[in-house]
């Protein structure tokens, strides 16, 4: 299904509601499957945690993950000790060519029995579930967090625990935080100093005194405060459920946003944004804690017709796609002057030519964020948006809450 947005000038107030954080619903359901007496609410509505949820129920031979890389990584450190099964853990083409070389080595030694049914280092994966005794392991840190969180999640289930010793600058540290925080939620004995993160064996948790509700996910939310930015003063919309001392490094959106003019107030379990007035020069950001919002960030200045300087971006590039070689391609249909390196990019100022009047086609690149990073631009131009459906990956209800605020979304 491809989306034809017609420009619009006007953001109409709206009260949405953005069900829980991916990352955090992930992370808990490979708990709850380890430990069946957690017990967690609003999980995820998107496809990848439908996913994991049906991925951790299976009992198939063959499981496919599609596009999800969250559940290749946490599913692969999940079957290696799933003791007695034997499973091929699979996904699209796409997921094939991502790497997860790292992760199944720290596994090897450990004691995993897993093998790479094509190429080594990627999947197809086979791996025949065993008990691990767990103890001291290995791993690079600047890679990507997840192959640690993969590690930290099932590290309470191996007899002797687990001790990672983390090798170079850790990339997304509020992602390991964030796994550390859900631990010790759930009862679980684990903390890091410096780069060793240790966490004790535990074989059961009993019953907790309430369920585990799941913050709203706020990589969803950065979608609506792009839309603020390249909004006229005094556009307001209303975000839940979403909480001050969130555990989700994307919650950094509200300071970021501050240099567009968008103002964040929490209340209760809610965000107010709000558009001031605001002039820019060129910014520099700094993303390495917070990589799944560059692509927002990125369309937001050239929306806003500043420059940017955006840093520490290299995990972008095994992602769904590589995500900043399709920034640049999709951001000079506009005309947009920008530069991309292996882990930064470039944008030189742009100014807008108000009487535009053909649409640009966007590119999504099987890749969510591409398709929402890009729709805010409808506020600037007539967008058509390819496999506009790519957003349930994430967001399944992305067009219909945009609608909400004003945005015509038509079948192209």
């Amino acid at each position: 299904m491809d989306v034809f947005l017609p420009k619009t000038d006007l953001v109409k107030p709206a009260h949405i509601t953005i069900s829980g954080s991916k990352s955090e619903s992930n992370r808990l359901l490979l708990l709850q499957a380890l430990f069946p007496y957690i017990i967690v609410d609003n999980v995820s509505d998107s496809d990848d945690s439908a996913v994991m949820q049906k991925a951790l129920q299976s009992d198939s031979p063959v499981v496919d993950v599609h596009h999800a890389g969250t559940a290749m990584r946490f599913l692969t450190a999940y079957f290696a000790i799933h003791e007695g099964s034997e499973v091929i853990l699979t996904g699209s083409q796409r997921m094939k060519e991502r790497p997860v070389g790292v992760l199944v080595t720290a596994l090897r030694t450990l004691g995993a029995d897993i093998s790479c049914e094509e190429n080594e280092g990627y999947p197809p994966l086979r791996i025949k579930g065993k008990k691990l005794s767990g103890g001291e392991v290995e791993i690079d840190a600047n890679i990507s967090s997840q192959y640690i969180t993969a590690l930290m999640l099932i590290g309470a289930r191996l007899e002797k625990g687990l001790t990672i010793v983390l090798k170079g600058e850790i990339t997304s540290r509020p992602y390991i935080d964030m796994t550390l925080n859900l631990l010790v939620k759930v009862g679980i004995k684990a903390g890091i100093e410096g780069n060793i993160i240790r966490i004790n064996p535990q074989s059961e948790i009993l019953h907790l005194k309430s369920p585990i509700t799941i913050e709203s996910d706020w990589s969803s939310a950065s979608y609506y405060y792009s839309i603020i930015a390249l909004s006229k003063p005094g556009a307001e919309i209303t975000l839940s459920s979403f909480t001050e001392d969130s555990n989700q490094g994307d919650s950094a959106l509200a300071e970021i946003y501050k240099q567009f003019g968008v103002i964040t107030t929490f209340s209760g379990d809610a965000i107010t944004l709000k558009k001031d007035s605001c002039q820019l020069s060129t910014v520099n950001f700094q993303l390495n804690n917070t990589p799944d919002i560059a692509q927002t960030i990125a369309v937001t200045c050239f929306g806003f017709g500043t420059g940017c300087s955006l840093t520490g971006l290299h995990t972008l590039k095994i992602k769904e796609t590589d995500r900043l070689t399709a920034l640049k391609t999709e951001l000079e249909k506009f005309g947009a002057d920008i530069q991309v390196t292996n882990n930064s990019l470039m944008l030189n100022p742009f100014k807008w030519d108000e009487k535009r009047e053909t649409p640009v086609t966007i590119e999504t690149y099987n890749d969510h964020r591409m398709a929402m990073a890009f729709a805010p631009l409808a506020l600037k131009t007539g967008l058509i948006i390819k496999d506009a459906g790519v957003v349930s990956k994430s967001y399944p209800a992305f067009w219909d809450d945009i609608a909400k605020l004003g945005f015509t979304c038509k079948k192209a």
